[in-house]
């Protein structure tokens, strides 16, 4: 039987709640189908600083770079405000992403069709969306040097951070970016900002001689990044898969991620490069909401955005791909059936709580299995 190791990292406030609704999944893939999940836990963030005194101990470092994936839940919350800034929660994340060596931030935008009425948008214009956006997660000017604040005198000071990105760097993400779109509709949009930046025309030169060698049977366009997110607000059904740098792609993703209706209730995954041996990538899963300390523990959170990263995690590093698609099929079928957490709730729908929502779309899961 083949083995999948999955280290489990619940963290704070309402995570532990949301990754409750996967154990149950994987507790029936095991006994259903035989899947073979060995799961392992640890701490990360306000939990892991209160047990150990670091965002992530050394020992659940090691575990997290043994497994074959790592779904992590959230961190943070004010409890930890005061903690000093090498030690708060989020350090625990920006270590597994650097020590992981997780450079490619995946991040899909899709509509339910039972939601588009939540969007700020009209229904019509995000219905059935699904956009995947690929952020470049380790380099640009979040790491470049320098990065400081100088004191010039005179009551002055001068904030200094650095937008930098050599070939490779741009080379590998552009090369997810293309495979990933041989899996949807084959469309690879490029968002830099090349008429201000050298930093963008490197990315819009790279991006291009990479499509020329390896990808040409992908459709490639570019765009300046602001007018992508003009237009992803005026037509957002035109993307498909959208590349871009660590900036843009934080700021991109959100955008699209509103167009959904609502921000938590999407995955997210982070993967590194294949190993030369196994062809493996380290990889973790995350929702992309946060820890929501003011309702941790009532057992009203929304886990679909973990089961959804769960989900990914089946595609991506197990390559359960029928399995992926009946859970991502599960989860909208119980959202067609009107069932509903508060954050999602609309008229004549009903409202259940998170074990309630788990509950569901692990029923839907099974009936989609047999």
């Amino acid at each position: 039987m083949t083995t999948r190791n999955l280290f489990l990292l619940p963290g704070d406030g309402i995570g532990p709640e949301a990754m409750g609704e996967v154990r149950k999944i994987i507790a029936y893939m095991n006994e259903a189908m035989n899947a073979g999940f060995v799961t392992d836990e640890g701490l990360v963030g306000g939990s892991a600083y209160d047990a150990h005194g670091a965002a992530i101990s050394e020992a659940d470092m090691q575990k997290a770079l043994a497994a074959d994936a790592v779904l992590f839940g959230a961190v943070g919350g004010p409890t930890w405000d005061s903690v000093p800034y090498e030690v708060r929660p989020e350090a625990g994340l920006l270590r597994l992403r650097k020590d992981l060596q997780l450079f490619a931030n995946l991040r899909p935008a899709i509509c339910y069709p039972a939601l588009a009425s939540a969007s700020s948008l009209k229904p019509e214009l995000v219905e059935g969306l699904d956009i995947l956006i690929i952020r470049e997660l380790t380099g640009g000017v979040y790491f470049g040097e320098p990065k400081e604040i100088i004191d010039l005198g005179n009551g002055q000071k001068r904030g200094i951070d650095t937008q930098v990105y050599d070939t490779y760097e741009i080379e590998r993400i552009a090369g997810v970016a293309f495979e990933m779109a041989r899996t949807r509709q084959n469309r690879v949009c490029s968002m830099e900002k090349r008429n201000v930046m050298k930093s963008g025309v490197l990315w819009n030169q790279v991006v291009t001689e990479t499509h020329k060698a390896k990808y040409s049977d992908v459709q490639l366009e570019h765009m300046l990044a602001d007018a992508g997110g003009m237009q992803l607000v005026r037509q957002p059904k035109q993307f498909d898969v959208i590349v871009t740098d660590n900036l843009f792609g934080d700021m991109l993703s959100d955008v699209a991620a509103m167009l959904t209706g609502s921000l938590g209730m999407l995955p997210s995954a982070s993967l590194g490069a294949p190993d030369a041996k196994t062809g493996k990538r380290k990889a973790l899963y995350e929702p992309v909401h946060g820890s929501a300390p003011d309702i941790a523990g009532k057992s009203i959170a929304n886990p679909i955005a973990m089961i959804a990263s769960f989900a990914m995690c089946l595609r991506y590093s197990f390559n359960l791909v029928n399995e992926a698609d009946n859970l991502e099929k599960a989860i909208a079928n119980v959202l067609d059936k009107g069932i509903r957490t508060g954050d999602i709730m609309a008229e004549g729908c009903k409202k259940v709580g998170t074990t309630e929502m788990g509950d569901a779309i692990l029923a839907e899961f099974k009936a989609l299995s047999i």
